[in-house]
């Protein structure tokens, strides 16, 4: 998916606003997840939103999204963002974002999803890592389960 980046986008100094490129990465991400589970599908999470460089106003940047995980009804999908300068042809890494998705059936219920076919070495690696990023995530809401349990006590 690409995006030119045009005034409305940027701030006074030229600058990409974040939140433009982070429309941008859920759309191009939910596209992934849409393709793959064939329901409709809603955002769950975005981790670690890398911000790497400033994208300015008059460059094209070009979303690149890929199906890393899939569980039952959820799915993690990775992009990330190129931003090049039309009068140079420099391309540069801009950001990354991971963003998990979980499908939904007929009734807005989860639903399950087709497993994920993975038929390159890229790929199984970025399942092995998308399973760790899995289990930190879970990890993370029992800590904030727990710790809302203890304020409650309180």
């Amino acid at each position: 998916m690409t995006h030119l980046v045009l005034p409305q986008d940027a701030n006074p100094a030229g600058n990409l606003h974040g939140g433009v490129i982070l429309k941008h990465i859920d759309t191009a991400g939910g596209v992934v997840a849409k393709k793959h589970s064939r329901t409709n599908i809603v955002t769950v999470s975005i981790d670690r939103m890398a911000f790497k460089q400033p994208a300015y106003m008059g460059e094209l940047l070009t979303f690149k999204a890929s199906l890393n995980h899939v569980g039952r009804s959820s799915m993690e999908i990775g992009v990330r963002v190129e931003s090049e300068n039309l009068k140079t042809g420099e391309i540069r890494h801009t950001n990354s974002a991971y963003l998990t998705y979980v499908a939904l059936g007929e009734d807005g219920k989860p639903t399950r999803v087709p497993p994920l076919a993975l038929e390159t070495e890229t790929a199984k690696r970025r399942y092995k890592e998308a399973e760790l990023r899995r289990e930190l995530r879970q990890k993370e809401r029992d800590l904030e389960i727990g710790g809302r349990v203890c304020l409650q006590k309180d």
